[in-house]
């Protein structure tokens, strides 16, 4: 297993996270077994680092996985944890990063987590009504009380992540970030390099575009997130099955599963860069794991450069409703 460092003073941590949002039924329905055997397997193949987030089936993702730990003491040690809050259910206020908020959320998600402390705590949307050196001097705090050894930042822009890290580390970022959905490229990547700061990549597989089982158009419109998402709308859907079918060809000549060559090529955009794919089968998880071994080369990069260039994809990778919150910044 690749490691890397959480941040730039955390603690080892391998190149490859579990993300948990699965376990939720976002993308259909999960079991604990079935999100059990995916954290046994994971554990197994060295992977040590665990992301959730409290709206992840309104805690549920952070419930199967301190049912785990129960199950597993000693796995706690093993594994670096990362939650987050800052999302509401209130339409009046959709982001809340105020101290009261997020400590009190921080303390729900420890009780569900069963542990005294998460390595990593992000604020998963920022809310703008305090300035990034603010909403940092806050999240120094939770650092200080002992409830989180770290503290991470979602969705934001490179200009916000340079302020906020004047008044706190900030050991990592998390964008999505994969083949089909390039715009870190644009400064986030560089701006973490610089900072020391990890950038943690969700979605590394494009929602399952990326692999040799994408999702059908039927399975794709009975899922709340993709039936309004423009990359899963005709024409566009057709259009990026399309034009991933040359990607899975070529992983196909490479001897690789394709979702095993998109994780590869995450990782080989830099040492800061930690994709988290979430599953809930593990056959799935092994072609996932199977990607942190493989060293891509530059011929390799650009075969994969000719198939997907950059701009390949059809369609936003949000719509209106679920720009909402989200930095832009190019």
């Amino acid at each position: 297993m690749k490691m890397t460092r959480l941040g730039a003073s955390g603690p080892d941590i391998s190149q490859f996270g579990i993300g948990a949002m699965s376990f939720a039924g976002i993308y259909g329905e999960a079991t604990v077994e079935e999100s059990h055997a995916v954290l046994n397997a994971c554990r197994t193949a060295g992977v040590s680092h665990i992301d959730t987030a409290n709206v992840y089936g309104n805690g549920r993702s952070e419930e199967i996985i301190g049912k785990w730990f129960a199950s597993n003491p000693s796995a706690r040690s093993e594994m670096v944890l990362a939650t987050k809050a800052g999302i509401t259910t209130d339409p009046e206020r959709r982001f809340n990063n105020d101290m009261e908020h997020l400590e009190a959320e921080l303390d729900a998600s420890l009780r569900r987590l069963g542990v005294d402390h998460v390595d990593l705590f992000y604020v998963h949307r920022y809310d703008r009504t305090y300035s990034p050196e603010e909403l940092a001097g806050n999240l120094k705090r939770l650092i200080k009380s002992g409830k989180t050894r770290a503290v991470g930042l979602s969705e934001i822009a490179p200009a916000t992540l340079r302020r906020a890290s004047k008044e706190c580390l900030i050991a990592a970022v998390q964008s999505e970030y994969s083949l089909s959905t390039r715009a870190p490229e644009l400064g986030l990547v560089q701006t973490c390099a610089e900072l020391g700061t990890t950038l943690v990549a969700f979605s590394p597989i494009g929602r399952a575009l990326l692999t040799n089982n994408p999702f059908t158009y039927e399975r794709s419109q009975s899922m709340p997130f993709t039936k309004n998402n423009p990359r899963f709308m005709e024409p566009n859907y057709s259009a990026n099955i399309a034009a991933a079918t040359q990607f899975r060809a070529l992983a196909a000549d490479m001897g690789h599963p394709a979702a095993s060559i998109a994780i590869a090529w995450v990782i080989a955009r830099g040492k800061q860069v930690l994709p988290i794919p979430g599953t809930k089968n593990t056959a799935h998880l092994s072609e996932l794991i199977r990607g942190t071994e493989i060293d891509l080369s530059a011929e390799d990069l650009a075969r994969i450069e000719n198939v997907l260039p950059v701009g390949w994809a059809h369609g936003d990778r949000y719509n209106a409703a679920q720009w909402e919150g989200p930095e832009r910044y190019c």
